[in-house]
């Protein structure tokens, strides 16, 4: 037996027995995905991989639908134009696996969510939603952005003001236990972070250009 067979066993009972240390998710993530990470994509995928150990500490944690669509759904957002874009099943997966969570349940339950609120307006997204006012979710940046994006989903949620889109996801949220102070933040964060990775990118691509240009002189 090799080596690296028996670290692998040593990992696999660490992670039936206790919780993994933020250190041992790394160190399992890059097992799993041995590939040199862009440098515009390894500020993402650092702090997505310490949110997601960090949530597996929560005892009260329960990994709820709105949560899998934020997850699967940020992670697609935020990774946008990453190359070779073959290596973004695995990264997927080893983002989850390296803190255990079960990447296909998460994007199984996702998909099946998302098919739920598609085609409907903001009014239909609102009345469902409010239903799951019962359900014990727990608070995070994820589920807060599962939430926003399945609302931003809505047919008619481009025809809407933002005073008025405000108040109906301040309401949605309040109506499902959730701070909305909290909410407001995660979402305005990552409406920023989104608007920062396109301009990064546009950045690059001006260097690309610029460089083959001077190349070529």
């Amino acid at each position: 037996m090799t080596q690296h067979t028996l670290w692998l066993l040593r990992f696999t009972y660490k992670q039936l027995k206790e919780k993994l240390t933020v250190s041992d998710s790394k160190k399992l993530f890059h097992e799993q995905f041995p590939y040199v990470i862009p440098g515009l994509y390894k500020r993402i995928v650092d702090e997505m991989l310490v949110e997601l150990n960090l949530l597996n500490h929560q005892n009260e944690f329960i990994q709820d639908d709105l949560f899998c669509v934020g997850l699967t759904e940020t992670f697609k957002e935020l990774t946008k134009g990453y190359k070779p874009e073959e290596h973004l099943r695995v990264l997927f997966e080893s983002l989850c696996n390296s803190s255990n969570f079960e990447p296909k349940k998460i994007k199984e339950a996702s998909k099946k969510t998302l098919e739920g609120y598609k085609d409907k307006s903001l009014k239909e997204i609102s009345i469902l939603l409010k239903q799951k006012s019962d359900t014990n979710l727990y608070s995070s940046r994820i589920l807060n952005l599962g939430i926003y994006l399945i609302i931003a989903n809505a047919t008619d949620f481009k025809d809407i003001k933002d005073p008025e889109k405000n108040k109906i996801i301040s309401d949605i949220i309040n109506k499902l236990n959730l701070s909305f102070n909290k909410a407001e933040k995660d979402i305005g964060i990552y409406k920023s972070s989104i608007i920062k990775m396109e301009q990064a990118k546009e950045l690059l691509q001006e260097a690309k250009i610029k460089n083959k240009k001077e190349k070529n002189k």
